[in-house]
């Protein structure tokens, strides 16, 4: 600031008799005036003296007419000393008011505070001297100029202010003050005029005329240039900030001021990821504000707020109580109810961000508008020689501050408006989260997991990415009615014609995007489908083996996929014109504009200062009109998915109070008076007038028929379901074990603990009571072993029982079992309902809840509740209902077994061998044996989508972010077998995030997809395309130059003409390369999906074991997406942004060679920041995506055991970890924005510089250089800046988006199975004749470097036999079928079927003439026909007949589809009884002479199963069948029983010589009462 005491030039009043009192002396460079003008005194003159030698306040020929330039005294001493002053008084409210929302703690008292303070009352003491000065002066008999006296008091207060604000700072905790650098900035920028002008002044007169004030104002000077240098440096950290328990805090918080601004305290991270590629632990914690928990509260409260509004408004509408007639008429007619607005919670919560980002972006705007004006005095300035040499240099310098300020405040603009998108995105997450435990089942139904994680992934992302042009809805008008009057002063009316040609093409540009958003729409439906039967595919892969419908299923994809190209084609095109579009409208818009001024009148001369500042301003006019259309699509697609998500959070909770959980007739733990439930308000109910007691500790079972309610039941106590009247009382805390175990993916101790504390006693009997010790001992981990995505890695009775577990430790009064005894094999079935469920069980005391198939554990329950059709038809104990003679004892007595083995004495035969008895695990859960996979029960299945849709919409999200260390694997991620990793007990690799650069090969490959002759004319056109437009810019130039005859140029017509034609050469050029690309970009697409596909559909089953579903799906969804979509546009802009930067250079060193000098460094440093940022943030962008699958992955997995989560009352933790787990994604967002901001900053610095230094040379060299040549090369320039901040940010997309080309490429080459036919060797017609089955030396293993599961079997089934296959849990027996069907492939022996070996043959050959009713019935979502029968091989007659022998025709026939009826994905809409009976149904019409039950019936119970095995008998009485049995009665009548164990045949021979000779099989027939 100009010392407001002695100002410049000023020299204080001469003291001297001979001048007169307050005479000023006249500064240098100011002739005395000769004859006195009667002077027009302002306010301001006569605040610096009056009269003759009054110094004015302002003279041109003093400060601009000049070479040697300099302000007056007066303007020194008043407004320059004055302006630091009005800033600082200006900001106070403002900051005294941000100050009181923002206290940190106080900062100890420093030395460097002191300082400061020390040179804040100094300068304070300095003004005040000058003040008395004057007073002194005044005394003395000399009137010093009223400004004296002004000045020294207005600097002097505001040091006092400073003062106090840095003390006012330190109490509230501000480490760095932004407010007072710009102060003392301004005090210094301010005060040097006066410090040049005051040593000018007595260098002139040879002596110092006023030596007081001429001290004092150098003593101000240094105080405030020390002030400023002081004000840089940064305090310590508050004294009672919260401690930093963090390990690795955000160096943003104690950030200094500069640091911000140049987001400097980013830089050591850019160095780290420059040296080593970055990991998780790498990344800084999120600042509070920006937490999932922070802001995730704050949109909730807003989001309640507007449901408590909605509500009340409800209310009175219902009441009418203010509505009154008067308005009614307004609103014309009846008042609509009021819908909570999520929107109005969004502004509520993020609105006052969007209000500071909205700041920046009109600063920004505006400053925009400044360099054109520049440039426009800096062509004058050329055309004018006798113009001084400063002016010019002024100019480049006032360009240069003036880019380097759009700068700053451009990149602040985007990091609040981007961590603003960022918080929206966690909120909104969180807040889905938060309604996606609570919803209903009715809810549930209609939005299936895979939408609800759309909301999460899709809609909440869409929110993210509108964010940075949200403030274009008013920013853009602005923009567009400045460059207008800029336009309209240049050009006058013309600019009309320009103006209107822009406004015809808005409606042209809004055609293409709303047909490009209508093929978007439709192409993602046929994606949605896509990936939907992928999934599906994925899901049931096995049974696609067994069935040999692999080819139906891959023409399935492959028709999808070809609609889903042909529209992309399409949607290219439309790309490819609107481009075209885009790069000719600012050329047409300049052509039409320019034309139509040369040609209005004769007069009108194009010069350079038009023609530049005209091209300039429409570059600027091209900005807002081009985002217009972006801006108007994305909001098209954001109001979609604000109303979903509006849609989602105001559905129906489910009601806490349906069950009374506090009060209950005293003794009863469970009671149901009238109880009528039902899964949906519109569905009819399941459940009607129930009447349930159950007393304090009883056991209850709960029986029936398969579909009679009893697990509705279960649902009804934990009050899952919608109840319509009655009540329900439930006393005490819940624990609950689904029919479908819900394991999560984590360790097993996790699983079993539940977020409860470690007890080890307690724990340690949980494991022995559930029969999970054996278990263990065979676990590669040990209770640490890692589970994979639901339970993928376990069998189904050690899922069934790790949830089991999970129920006992949890030690609660109540517990509510849904039939977990049926995935268990037999003898552990008892020992769990011995050990735990019984009498005499763990949970003998507590009151047991228990849905049953078994028959042998009735005796010994306390009561018994008989279900039928949703009604209790009976209850009772089990001697009384026996008594009742009702259905049930009817029921009991064709079952049972024998009157005196009604009572089974606890057999502890069934445990005599536990050691042996579990053993058998031992290869099953190493190998992850498919017995595992395959015991997966069903709705499992259907889960699977989950982890589908879910990474199909996670955007780069790899798969489950499985738990386990990192540990890396070489350059790309690999799947290792589960033995190399016993140790740590996991099963599936972690999925490697890529690290260091991409190699050449991957973009090698991705130009071979598309066509190498493709690739080399796109690039030849974009060079042809920069050459054409240089060409027409120095056209220009060379016109604008043109000499003038009689005030008018010559030969308009040509050269308007030859522009016109180079313009249109240009467009051309770019729309033939779009079109090339749209071409190769398809081709790519179509090539590397069919790969793809062609590969995974032939990968062995082993692969699809150790492989996550959802990763393989992400390949087909995000991978494929980003080949499809993202990467052709990239490489497009990229190579358009390459040449346009070159030709830039080429430009200016033409027009001014001095500036090849500068390009060097230049280049350097930008080469340099690129290098950091790129490494930094493709790591980052990895980072980023590998972290988000998990939040997905965990929803998902939430979603499906959301019932369980509520029974046990874990809500609360599942939030946390879920935003646990938002926050680590968000952690690598957050960095990733900032890297963005610290690159754009430097370099646009560096582009920055460009335009300093073309600016520059061009005034040094004015006199060689026309002025067209000036405004090509600066006009080109100014533009630079944006293509060189392009070029980097596509160079780093196009690195992390190819990436998805080496992850496609990696999944085409994994190995595949035997061939599925092979030609030479094809079987004979009618084969297998007579269906006899021989194994010799048979051994095999799951994957190479595994154990033998089967070890040298030898034995021969003879055609027509019917063979049952028994031993305990991994004996073997699973493999065994597999082994027929080559899913597993020989280590060494054959198998021969009718004297034919298996392995000569072709897969489809062999499987397409074996039959197998899988354990797990897998059903395609489609109708039920397509289901039966995929090939449409067989008649309608051949079905029906199927389904009539299946026991499924009435059920069918009494759907009005039939045949057609629609099976939901995954077989949902059918129960698991149902599903079991299709797949028999599917057996029955292959009618092979081969079929192998796989423990076919375990979900049906026992009518079902007696209905099934007589069909079983009846229809193929003459082939061969091999049966896997858990329940032994329905292999008492085979031929023989074949008994495995541990790998090997223990036994085989007729069951009643097995029973006789009292062997394994004998012990296993006592367990179950058959012997």
């Amino acid at each position: 600031m100009a010392k407001l005491g002695g100002s410049a030039g000023q020299a204080g009043a001469e003291r001297g008799a001979e001048a007169a009192p307050g005479a000023w002396s006249c500064p240098a460079g100011l002739r005395p005036r000769s004859a006195p003008l009667p002077p027009r005194v302002g306010p301001m003159d006569a605040l610096c003296g009056s009269g003759e030698l009054g110094s004015k306040f302002w003279d041109s020929n003093l400060s601009l007419h000049t070479d040697n330039p300099d302000l007056t005294p007066c303007f020194q001493n008043s407004l320059l000393a004055w302006a630091p002053c009005i800033y600082l008084w200006a900001a106070l409210p403002c900051y005294l008011l941000y100050l009181r929302h923002h206290h940190r703690g106080y900062i100890i008292l420093s030395h460097l505070s002191r300082l400061k303070t020390a040179l804040g009352v100094l300068l304070w003491c300095v003004s005040w001297a000058d003040l008395f000065y004057s007073f002194h002066d005044l005394v003395h008999g000399w009137a010093p100029a009223p400004i004296f006296f002004v000045t020294p008091l207005v600097v002097g207060i505001t040091m006092l202010l400073a003062t106090l604000l840095i003390q006012h700072e330190r109490l509230r905790g501000v480490q760095s003050s932004g407010v007072l650098i710009i102060f003392w900035f301004l005090c210094v920028l301010c005060a040097i005029v006066p410090f040049r002008s005051k040593i000018l002044l007595a260098m002139a007169e040879g002596r110092v005329s006023d030596p007081f004030r001429f001290t004092t104002f150098y003593i101000y000077f240094a105080l405030v240039l020390s002030a400023l240098i002081l004000s840089c440096f940064r305090e310590k950290p508050p004294f009672f900030s919260p401690k930093n328990v963090d390990p690795n805090p955000c160096p943003e918080a104690s950030a200094g001021f500069l640091s911000r601004l140049s987001f400097w305290w980013f830089t050591n991270m850019a160095i780290l990821g420059y040296r080593r590629p970055l990991e998780e632990k790498d990344l800084w914690s999120l600042n509070e504000e920006d937490t999932s928990q922070m802001v995730v509260q704050r949109l909730l409260e807003a989001w309640k707020k507007q449901q408590r509004q909605a509500a009340r408004h409800k209310t009175e509408v219902a009441f009418g109580n203010k509505v009154s007639g008067e308005d009614d008429v307004l609103l014309g007619g009846q008042a609509r109810p009021q819908e909570p607005s999520f929107l109005k919670a969004m502004v509520v919560t993020f609105g006052p961000t969007l209000l500071i980002s909205s700041c920046f972006n009109l600063i920004q705007d505006l400053l925009s508008f400044v360099n054109p004006q520049l440039l426009s005095i800096l062509i004058k300035f050329i055309s004018n020689p006798s113009a001084p040499t400063w002016w010019g240099f002024m100019v480049a310098g006032l360009m240069f501050v003036c880019s380097v300020m759009q700068t700053v405040i451009l990149n602040q603009y985007y990091y609040y408006i981007f961590v603003m998108g960022l918080r929206l995105r966690t909120a909104i997450i969180g807040v889905i989260y938060k309604k996606a435990l609570v919803i209903t089942n009715s809810v549930k139904r209609e939005s299936t997991v895979g939408e609800i994680v759309n909301l999460m992934s899709v809609d909440a992302q869409r929110f993210m990415d509108l964010a940075p042009y949200l403030n274009l809805l008013w920013a853009a008008p602005l923009q567009i009615s400045l460059a207008i009057y800029f336009l309209w002063q240049n050009l006058g009316p013309s600019v009309l014609a320009g103006v209107a040609l822009l406004v015809l093409l808005i409606p042209l540009n809004g055609a293409v995007a709303m047909k490009l958003r209508a093929f978007q729409v439709e192409q993602m439906k046929l994606k949605d489908s896509r990936i939907k039967l992928m999934s599906e595919i994925l899901s049931g892969i096995k049974v696609l083996k067994l069935y040999a419908w692999e080819p139906s299923f891959s023409e399935q994809v492959e028709s999808i996929r070809q609609g889903e190209l042909r529209l992309l084609r399409k949607a290219t095109y439309l790309h490819a014109i609107s481009s075209f579009i885009w790069i000719c409208t600012p050329f047409l818009v300049t052509l039409i504009t320019l034309g139509v001024y040369v040609s209005v009148d004769r007069k009108n001369v194009l010069d350079a200062e038009k023609a530049f500042v005209s091209l300039t301003l429409f570059n600027i006019l091209k900005v807002p009109l081009n985002m217009l259309s972006q801006l108007i699509s994305n909001i098209a697609q954001t109001s979609v998915s604000l109303k979903r998500i509006q849609h989602f959070l105001s559905q129906d909770e489910l009601d806490n109070e349906c069950v009374e959980r506090k009060t209950i007739p005293p003794g009863y733990a469970i009671t149901v008076d009238n109880g009528t439930f039902t899964w949906a308000q519109d569905l009819p109910p399941i459940l009607h007038s129930l009447d349930i007691q159950v007393t304090k500790g009883a056991l209850v079972a709960v029986v029936g028929p398969v579909g009679c309610g009893k697990s509705s039941l279960v649902s009804a106590l934990l009050g899952e379901m919608e109840k319509l009247e009655g009540k329900v009382y439930v006393k005490g805390s819940v624990a609950y074990v689904p029919q479908q175990a819900w394991i999560q993916n984590a360790t097993l101790q996790e699983n079993v603990l539940f977020g409860q504390a470690l007890d080890p006693k307690r724990y340690q009997q949980t494991l022995e009571a559930c029969a999970l010790v054996a278990d263990l001992e065979v676990l590669p981990g040990g209770d640490q072993t890692e589970i994979g995505e639901k339970g993928i890695n376990l069998s189904g009775g050690q899922r069934q029982r790790i949830s089991l577990a999970r129920a006992v430790y949890s030690d609660a009064d109540i517990f509510l079992l849904d039939d977990p005894l049926s995935a268990v094999d037999s003898h552990v079935a008892k020992h769990i309902f011995d050990q735990v469920i019984g009498p005499e069980g763990v949970l003998a005391r507590k009151t047991r809840v228990l849905v049953t198939h078994g028959i042998s554990f009735l005796p010994q329950m306390d009561f018994i509740i008989v279900l039928a059709d949703g009604q209790v038809s009976e209850a009772g104990s089990y001697p009384a209902l026996l008594q009742h003679n009702g259905p049930f004892a009817e029921f009991i007595r064709n079952y049972a077994p024998d009157e005196d083995e009604r009572h089974p004495e606890a057999s502890k035969t069934a445990l005599e061998d536990a050691g042996d008895e579990e053993v058998l695990l031992i290869e099953d859960t190493l190998s992850n044996h498919t017995d595992l996979t395959d015991n997966e029960p069903i709705t499992y299945e259907v889960q699977k989508q989950f982890m589908r849709q879910m990474s199909t919409m996670s955007s780069e999200g790899e798969g489950p972010g499985w738990s386990v260390s990192r540990r890396r694997l070489g350059p790309a991620e690999k799947v290792t077998p589960p033995t190399e990793t016993k140790a740590n007990g996991t099963l599936i690799q972690e999925e490697k995030a890529e690290m260091g650069t991409i190699k050449m090969s991957v973009f090698w490959d991705y130009t071979k997809a598309m066509g190498l002759c493709t690739m080399l004319f796109i690039c030849l056109l974009n060079m042809g395309q920069s050459a054409a437009s240089i060409g027409a810019n120095i056209w220009l130039s060379a016109w604008t130059n043109e000499a003038v005859v009689d005030g008018q140029q010559n030969n308009t017509t040509l050269r308007l003409g030859v522009y016109a034609s180079l313009g249109m050469l240009q467009g051309l050029l770019v729309m033939l390369s779009a079109f090339l690309m749209a071409v190769g970009g398809v081709q790519a697409a179509r090539s590397l999906h069919q790969a793809l596909l062609h590969n995974k559909m032939r990968s062995p089953q082993s692969f699809f074991d150790t492989t996550p579903s959802g990763r393989i799906l992400n390949r087909f969804s995000k991978d494929i997406y980003v080949i499809d979509e993202v990467l052709a546009p990239t490489i497009q802009v990229l190579l358009g942004v390459f040449f346009n930067s070159v030709s830039t250079l080429v430009v200016i060193v033409t027009s001014t060679p001095v500036f090849a000098v500068v390009i060097l460094p230049l280049a350097a440093l930008y080469i340099y920041v690129q290098r950091f940022y790129v490494a930094t943030s493709r790591q980052l962008k990895r980072l980023e995506s590998v972290s988000r699958s998990p939040i997905y992955s965990h929803f998902s997995e939430t979603v499906t055991g959301a019932s369980v989560i509520r029974a046990y009352g874990r809500t609360q933790d599942f939030v946390a970890i879920s935003h646990a787990k938002v926050d680590i994604n968000q952690k690598s967002c957050y960095a990733y924005i900032i890297s963005n901001r610290w690159l754009g900053i430097r370099v646009e610095f560096v582009g920055t510089c460009v335009v300093l230094f073309a600016a520059f040379f061009a005034v040094t060299g004015r006199s060689s250089l026309s002025p067209g040549l000036v405004g090509l090369s600066v006009s080109y320039a100014l533009q630079v800046t944006f293509a060189l901040n392009w070029m980097v940010r596509m160079m780093s997309d196009l690195e992390s988006n190819i990436v998805a080309v080496e992850r496609v490429k990696e999944y085409t080459k994994t190995e595949t199975e035997a061939p599925w036919v092979v030609e030479g060797s094809r079987p004979p017609e009618g084969w297998p004749l007579h269906g006899k089955v021989e194994f010799r030396n048979y051994s095999v293993r799951y994957r190479p470097g595994l154990d033998l599961v089967l070890k040298n079997l030898s034995l021969c089934v003879h055609g027509g036999e019917k063979v049952g296959i028994v031993g305990r849990t991994g004996a073997g027996k699973s493999s065994m079928t597999l082994c027929l069907f080559r899913i597993l492939e020989a280590a060494e022996g054959e198998i021969l079927i009718d004297s034919l070996n298996v392995a000569d043959i072709g897969l489809h050959d062999l499987r397409s003439q074996l039959t197998i009713i899988p354990q797990d019935p897998i059903l395609f979502s489609g109708t039920l026909r397509m289901n039966l029968d995929p090939y449409g091989n067989y008649s309608e007659e051949d079905m029906w007949q199927a389904l009539e022998l299946s026991h499924l025709r009435t059920f069918v026939s009494s759907q009005p589809a039939g045949l057609d009826f629609q099976c939901s994905e995954g077989g949902e809409n059918l129960s698991v009884g149902q599903r079991q009976l299709v797949c028999l149904a599917r057996a029955l019409l292959r009618k092979s002479r081969i079929l192998v039950l796989d423990e076919a019936t375990a979900a049906i119970d026992l009518e079902t199963d007696d209905l099934i095995q007589a069909t079983i008998r009846t229809q193929f009485e003459t082939c061969t069948v091999l049966t896997i049995a858990h329940r032994l009665n329905t292999i008492m009548d085979y031929t023989r029983v074949l008994v495995l164990d541990k790998g090997t045949i223990a036994e085989f021979d007729s069951p009643t010589n097995l029973i006789a000779a009292r062997g394994i099989f004998y012990g296993m027939a006592k367990d179950a009462g058959l012997a």
